[in-house]
C-alpha cells in the first residue's frame, strides 16, 4: 500500500500548535501510536497518545533511539534534539486534524458506516462486491473509534477510487468529530442497539449522536422498520437522499419474505416494481440484516 508522504512544514501549517522543526522538509508517510510496532521510522510521526491507560510520552526515548525524527506531543520530552517535535494541546485531536486534512485533498466518494452492531461485517461484505470494480481503501479490522478513524482515513490516497470507512462512539459529540474526518458522500445505517447506553440520555439521543455522521451525505441507506431510526432520519436529510429497505412497500427495496433452508436464506424483495432475491450462507436473524 501507497501512502502519502507530507513534509514536515506542511504538518505543521496543519496543526495548530507551537512546533519546532529542525529538518523542515523531511518526508512523513507513517503514523504509529504504538512503541511496540512500527517500520520505515525514518519517515514516521510518532504520536504520544495521553489518556486515562497510557502515556505515549514515556515511549518517545525509545523511538528516537530507534530511528523517529517526528514526534507529536503535548508536553515536553528532553533528549531529541535531531527531532521535529509538533507540540500540541491533544495529540488525539491533532490526529484528527491530520486525517482530516488527507481527507480534504483525497477527493474519492466515501461510503461511511455506523449502527450498534453490524459495522465490520458491511463493511467488508461491501468490499467483497465492490472490490473487483473499484480499488478501496477501507478501514482495518474494526477501526472505528476517536483513533481509529483517523488512522484509517490517513491512509486514503488518489490511487483509490472508494473509500469504505466504519464509525463507532460511546460518548455524545463523539461522532460530530469523526464526520469531519470521514466526510462520507454515502451512509449506513446498520440498527440501533443497547451497545453503549449508559452514556446516552435515550435511545432518541444515541441516534440523533450516530446520525451526525451523515448530514452531507448525497444518499443514506437504513432500514425504515427501525422506527427509532426512521423517525430521526426524516428530520436530517429530505426523502431524495433516504434509499430505505423494510416491509412497506413505499421503502426503495421492499423485504416481501425470506426462505431458509439447507444453511441457506433467500431474501426475497421488490425494488422498482420489480421482484429480486438473493441468497446468503446465513440463517441467523444477524446475518440477515447485515445482508
Amino acid at each position: 500500500m501507497k501512502l502519502t508522504s507530507h513534509s514536515a512544514a506542511e504538518i505543521a501549517s496543519v496543526l495548530a500548535g507551537n512546533h519546532t522543526l529542525v529538518n523542515p522538509n523531511l518526508e512523513i508517510s507513517n503514523l504509529l501510536i504504538d512503541s511496540r510496532k512500527g517500520r520505515q521510522f525514518e519517515s514516521s510521526l510518532f504520536i504520544a497518545l495521553d489518556g486515562d491507560f497510557r502515556d505515549g510520552h514515556r515511549f518517545v526515548l525509545e523511538m528516537y533511539k530507534k530511528g523517529v525524527r517526528n514526534f507529536l506531543l503535548s508536553k515536553p520530552v528532553d533528549e531529541i534534539p535531531e527531532a521535529n517535535v509538533f507540540m500540541v494541546n491533544s495529540t488525539i485531536a491533532a490526529l484528527q486534524d491530520l486525517a482530516r486534512h488527507q481527507r480534504n485533498i483525497t477527493p474519492i466518494p466515501v461510503i461511511g458506516v455506523t449502527g450498534s452492531n453490524g459495522k465490520t461485517i458491511v463493511k467488508e461484505w461491501l468490499y467483497q462486491l465492490l472490490h473487483s470494480e473499484f480499488n478501496i481503501v477501507r478501514s482495518p479490522k474494526s477501526y472505528n473509534s476517536q483513533i481509529g478513524v483517523p488512522l484509517s482515513v490517513w491512509t486514503m490516497n488518489t490511487d483509490y477510487n472508494l473509500g469504505i470507512f466504519e464509525a463507532g462512539i460511546s460518548l455524545p459529540g463523539e461522532m460530530n468529530r469523526l464526520q469531519k474526518v470521514i466526510q462520507p458522500s454515502i451512509g449506513i445505517f446498520t440498527n440501533i442497539g443497547l451497545a453503549h447506553q449508559e452514556n446516552f440520555e435515550s435511545t432518541k439521543q444515541k441516534v440523533k449522536e450516530k446520525l451526525a455522521l451523515f448530514k452531507e451525505v448525497e444518499f443514506l441507506v437504513y432500514s425504515a422498520d427501525a422506527k427509532a431510526i426512521h423517525n430521526e432520519v426524516k428530520e436530517i436529510l429530505p426523502v431524495e437522499k433516504l434509499l430505505s429497505w423494510g416491509t412497506a412497500d413505499t421503502n426503495f427495496l421492499q423485504i416481501i419474505g425470506t426462505n431458509s433452508h439447507q444453511r441457506k436464506t433467500i431474501i426475497h424483495g421488490i425494488h422498482q416494481g420489480k421482484k429480486v432475491s438473493i441468497t446468503i450462507p446465513f440463517l441467523d436473524e444477524g446475518s440477515l440484516e447485515n445482508a
